[in-house]
């Protein structure tokens, strides 16, 4: 099984870019970004098909806002991720005789990730 899903529409084998609901009570049809798993009543679009969408008449087409570009990590993702392997690989302080100093609300530790006891009990 492929793990890109495809447009739906016959004969298309284009990857899907968006997500198509129909809501039957309010003659509405909604075309948002691809859903995050397939759904029976939905249909997967390429972008082609997606553009050149329309509806039956007296429906309306509501067009969420869909980014058809890849997804890439922000600034402050990348940032946050060298600073947690900058701590995980900081070596551990060492207090004397070789003891590590706790801190007295710390009940464990794995890492650089420690759980803490709340300070009222």
């Amino acid at each position: 099984m492929s793990p890109v899903r495809r447009c739906s529409r016959t004969a298309c084998g284009r990857p899907a870019v968006a997500t198509l609901t129909y809501v039957y009570a309010d003659s509405t049809a909604v075309l948002g970004p691809l859903a995050t798993y397939a759904e029976p009543h939905c249909y997967d679009l390429c972008s082609e098909h997606s553009e050149r969408l329309t509806a039956p008449r007296g429906w309306e087409v509501v067009r969420l806002a869909t980014d058809n570009g890849p997804v890439r990590p922000s600034g402050d993702d990348l940032e946050a991720l060298a600073n947690a392997v900058r701590e995980a690989a900081r070596p551990q302080d060492r207090g004397q005789g070789g003891a590590r100093d706790i801190d007295p609300l710390e009940v464990a530790r794995r890492g650089h990730l420690r759980v803490l006891r709340s300070p009222e009990s």
